[in-house]
C-alpha cells in the first residue's frame, strides 16, 4: 500500500506518465469502438477530422488543469499542515481517504459542477460546445471549452479544500475519471445486461449517452463522471433505449456547425 500510495503522490509531477495513461486508453477504446459501435456515426467528413477537432479542446483542457494543479497543490498542501478538512476530522486511514476522495471529488467535480452548467445560462453557453457534438465517441469525452476548464477546476478545488484531501487521494481519482470519461464517451455496444449491471454503482457508457440525447429532459439527466449513485439518489438518473439516441442540440446551438472550432470558441460569448 505505501508504494501504490507514492506511486500516485508523485503522479502530479510527472506530466508526460499521466498523458500516456490519457493516450493510450483513448486509442484503445478507438480500436474498440470501432470493432463494437453502438450507434452509426455520420461525421461531417471524416472520423480523424471530427477528432481532431475534439482533440484540440482536449490539449487546451489539459495544458489549463496543468496551470490549475499549481494551486490544488497549495490547496491540499496547506489542509494537510493546518489539518483541515473531513479526511483530518475524521482520522481517516489511507483505504478511507482514497474512498472519501474518490467520492467528495466526484460529487463536486463530476455531479455538482455538472448540474450547475444545465441550469444556469451562463455556465451552459460554455458547455453548450461540448454538447453541440453530433458524433459522441471517446475523444468527445474532454471536449470543453477553456472557460469551462477553468470553471471545473475551481469545483473540484473547493473539493479538495473541504475534504482536505492529499495528492495521492487527488491524483487516484484524477486518473479513474480521465478513464471513465473515455469509457462512458466511447461510442461502445456493450451487452444490455452488462451495461446495466455496471450502472447500479458506476457511470455505464449506456448511462451517460442518455445525456447526449439531443432533447431536454434527457439532457438534463444522468450528470454523474464516474458513480451513478448521485443521479440515483438525487432524482436526475433517467433511461432511454440506445437504438432512439440522437445526439447534439435541438436548439442553443447549428448541429451543422459542430465541428467548427473557431464558432464553437466564441460560443460563450453570444447569448443563447
Amino acid at each position: 500500500m505505501d508504494s501504490f500510495v507514492a506511486f500516485f503522490d508523485g503522479l502530479e509531477h510527472r506530466p508526460l506518465l499521466r498523458f500516456g495513461f490519457l493516450v493510450s486508453g483513448m486509442l484503445l477504446l478507438w480500436i474498440i469502438e470501432g470493432a463494437i459501435p453502438l450507434v452509426t456515426m455520420h461525421y461531417k467528413k471524416t472520423k480523424a477530422r471530427h477528432a481532431a477537432v475534439n482533440l484540440s479542446f482536449t490539449v487546451i483542457h489539459l495544458i489549463i488543469h496543468t496551470f490549475l494543479a499549481i494551486f490544488i497543490v497549495m490547496i491540499a498542501d496547506w489542509t494537510r499542515a493546518s489539518q483541515f478538512g473531513l479526511i483530518y476530522w475524521l482520522k481517516a486511514n489511507v483505504i478511507w481517504t482514497i474512498i472519501i476522495s474518490c467520492l467528495v471529488l466526484d460529487f463536486f467535480g463530476g455531479w455538482l459542477v455538472h448540474i450547475v452548467e444545465h441550469k444556469v445560462p451562463l455556465f451552459w453557453r460554455m458547455h453548450i460546445i461540448h454538447h453541440a457534438d453530433n458524433n459522441v465517441d471517446v475523444t468527445t469525452g474532454l471536449r470543453h471549452h477553456p472557460l469551462e476548464s477553468v470553471f471545473r477546476g475551481l469545483f473540484f478545488m473547493i473539493g479538495i479544500f473541504l475534504a482536505g484531501l492529499p495528492m495521492y487521494g487527488v491524483m487516484i481519482y484524477q486518473t479513474l475519471v480521465v478513464f471513465f470519461t473515455a469509457f462512458t464517451h466511447a461510442n461502445l455496444s456493450l451487452p444490455a445486461a452488462l451495461d446495466k449491471a455496471i450502472s447500479y454503482i458506476l457511470v455505464s457508457p449506456n448511462m451517460h449517452k442518455v445525456h447526449h440525447h439531443w432533447k431536454q429532459p434527457y439532457t438534463d439527466s444522468n450528470y454523474g463522471a464516474v458513480f451513478s449513485i448521485w443521479d440515483r439518489l438525487l432524482g436526475t438518473y433517467t433511461t432511454l433505449d440506445p437504438k432512439e439516441l440522437k445526439y447534439g442540440l435541438d436548439r442553443y446551438y447549428p448541429n451543422e456547425k459542430d465541428e467548427d472550432f473557431m464558432e464553437l470558441m466564441k460560443r460563450p460569448f453570444r447569448k443563447l
